[in-house]
């Protein structure tokens, strides 16, 4: 195997390399142009893109950065070119454009993963403060009704992660959290994150679960490739990423949740997934089937209920009807979302991905603003 040129500059990273390495490819897991369902003929679809030119849209998982979240958080220089070159901390005329060229009326933002949330003590309460601060003075006030956002919150302090929650839900009119992944090496269904998931629960906001890079244990048994020539290109990275950790990730920490019976504590305590349910789809029937009886003298309900009670779904990425068909399958479609992964996807193809897909136009209005009007109290 030929090694590169520049094997750092791959690091510049994320998911636009992979990305683009997929889509010319053909493959892609979902991340690359979306595939027409097999029983939709491309005039059917034209037809159907037509009668939903008008849906309105609010696009639920929108990342941005500033410079001092890039230099926190960026592995070396070259990510933080990357960084940079996305738009990532664009918030101003350049994404408004791109909004309006894909008909997008609201964008929820979040900040980059993994945020704030491995930087302990006061800096880390601090940085999370100006961060939400930022948002709430900045493009929330420039353009009034275009963007929501997630708060983000300095995990190492869970009490403090409550505090701010409530600050910037009551004060800056944030409408949930946003949490990355591993906390430390610690999912939410540990013990020490009770206060902010009782927090969230009493504000009635959700957590969004982002997913993000897995602690050195974890990433060096599962994801790690240490035989030459065959991590030229940092495979292991985007392994242990978008390119499978992150999904299985994500799922794992759902279920963690249910089976230790955080919604049982806490029943109107509500989550979002993204990804298009980041591989649930998949394994809920032998999710229900292996899980259920084990669990059945420890839950009150069914395992299977909390995903349609406790959990909301975001198409963010994923632009495939078959995938949201299989979703829609087992997950009412009263809690699912549209959203793009906003700069690491298209916004333009995600709607018009959406404005094709196959579906009664109750329910596409349902995923592209109703649900998330109501989940968040917000208006397009």
């Amino acid at each position: 195997m030929k090694p590169t040129e520049n094997p750092q500059r791959n690091l510049a990273i994320g998911r636009r390399s992979f990305l683009s390495g997929a889509a010319a490819l053909g493959v892609g897991a979902g991340l690359a142009a979306p595939a027409n369902a097999a029983n939709t003929t491309a005039a059917e679809k034209s037809t159907i893109a037509l009668r939903d030119q008008d849906l309105p849209f609010i696009a639920t998982e929108e990342t941005y950065t500033t410079d001092e979240l890039i230099a926190l958080n960026a592995i070396n220089d070259d990510h933080v070119e990357y960084l940079r070159e996305t738009g990532l901390a664009e918030l101003g005329p350049g994404r408004i454009g791109d909004m309006d060229q894909a008909g997008i009326n609201v964008q929820i933002l979040s900040a980059h993963t993994p945020g704030v949330q491995d930087l302990a003590g006061q800096e880390g309460i601090d940085f999370a403060y100006r961060l939400n601060k930022m948002i709430a003075t900045g493009p929330m006030v420039t353009y009034p009704g275009r963007f929501q956002a997630y708060a983000t919150l300095p995990l190492q302090d869970p009490a403090a992660s409550a505090d701010e929650l409530e600050r910037a839900v009551r004060e800056d009119g944030f409408v949930g959290a946003m949490t990355n992944g591993f906390i430390g090496k610690k999912f939410l269904d540990h013990p020490d994150f009770e206060p902010l998931l009782a927090r969230a629960e009493a504000l009635d906001v959700p957590i969004y679960l982002h997913p993000g890079f897995p602690p050195k244990e974890v990433f060096d048994i599962y994801y790690r490739i240490m035989r030459p020539g065959y991590n030229d290109e940092y495979q292991d990275y985007i392994l242990s990423g978008s390119g499978y950790g992150w999904h299985q990730e994500v799922l794992t920490q759902c279920l963690r949740l249910i089976m230790t019976g955080t919604f049982d504590r806490f029943p109107k305590l509500q989550m979002i997934i993204g990804h298009m349910g980041e591989g649930l789809p998949f394994f809920f029937e032998r999710i229900v089937e292996d899980l259920g009886d084990v669990t059945e003298g420890s839950l009150n309900k069914p395992i299977g209920q909390y995903f349609n009670d406790n959990f909301w779904y975001t198409t963010s990425a994923f632009f495939q009807d078959e995938l949201l068909h299989l979703l829609l399958k087992y997950i009412s479609v009263d809690r699912v979302m549209f959203g793009t992964d906003y700069p690491f996807a298209d916004m333009k193809q995600g709607t018009d991905w959406f404005k094709a897909v196959d579906l009664p136009r109750e329910a596409k209005e349902k995923i592209a603003f109703r649900n998330a009007q109501k989940l968040f109290g917000i208006k397009v």
